[in-house]
């Protein structure tokens, strides 16, 4: 790979990111350390390590907040259960709810159309899953507490998938992984981190339904998200020699 392709993949970009050094002779040892926090990062706080059925049947029997007293059944998620993108959304609206699958009414139908501009394809590359798993009565958005709720599940289903990307979609899923009340506007065009995995922040399908101007940012968003996970990618093939000539494009 030459040097023109290492800038067009945003290598450097990912390798500061991750906190790598670009130096070859360092650059084991900061992935190390790197790897290390996050592991540690990843203990805190966290479900019992549930595999995927026994999640399932948790999320499905779950009472721990109001939501469960009017649901038709819980919305778990949905795809690639070890694909490099994750979608989160906000939570399930009336259609989800009805049938048990993420994403299945038109702003369902508009995600499709988003992955598919992306070369994705529901269930294969990417899962997509919600921040709360029951649907908020009027599908209003959920309440802190009951994001708070949920948290536990979602976090265990970015464990086992551990995507290479995530793509938090609507302020929602932003404030809930960031941990953030900082608007959607300042959060999107840049790479965020949720526990090590590189996290990009644009629309919600919904909100593009009702503000199509907005679609040419979304579509910006996902262009960054997708030139994050080919640099992801192309870094983790990556060599000492060649990151010593990134490390020379600056």
């Amino acid at each position: 790979m030459d040097a023109r392709e290492w800038r067009e993949l945003e290598l450097l970009a990912v390798a500061k990111l991750y906190g790598w050094a670009v130096d070859g002779e360092r650059l084991a040892a900061a992935k190390t350390r790197t790897e290390g926090a996050d592991r540690q990062s990843q203990t805190a706080n966290r479900m019992p390590p549930m595999n995927w059925d026994e999640l399932r049947a948790a999320v499905a029997s779950c009472t721990a907040c109001g939501l469960c007293k009017q649901r038709k059944q819980a919305v778990f998620g949905v795809g690639a259960e070890s694909g490099p993108w994750l979608f989160i959304g906000e939570g399930p609206g009336a259609d989800e709810d009805e049938q048990g699958e993420p994403f299945v009414g038109q702003a369902g139908k508009l995600l499709d159309a988003m992955m598919a501009a992306l070369g994705i394809k529901r269930g294969r590359e990417a899962y997509i899953a919600n921040v709360v798993k029951c649907r908020p009565p009027g599908n209003r958005t959920p309440t802190p507490e009951e994001a708070a709720a949920c948290a536990p599940f979602l976090d265990r289903q970015i464990e086992l998938i551990a995507p290479k990307l995530i793509v938090a979609l609507g302020k929602t899923a932003a404030m809930r992984l960031l941990q953030t009340e900082a608007s959607l506007g300042s959060l999107r065009g840049q790479v965020h981190r949720y526990r090590g995995t590189p996290l990009v922040v644009t629309y919600h399908p919904a909100y593009l339904l009702r503000n199509l101007p907005d679609k040419a940012k979304a579509w910006d968003d996902l262009l960054l998200a997708r030139r994050t996970l080919r640099a992801i990618e192309a870094l983790a093939h990556a060599t000492p020699v060649a990151m010593q000539d990134a490390s020379r494009l600056k």
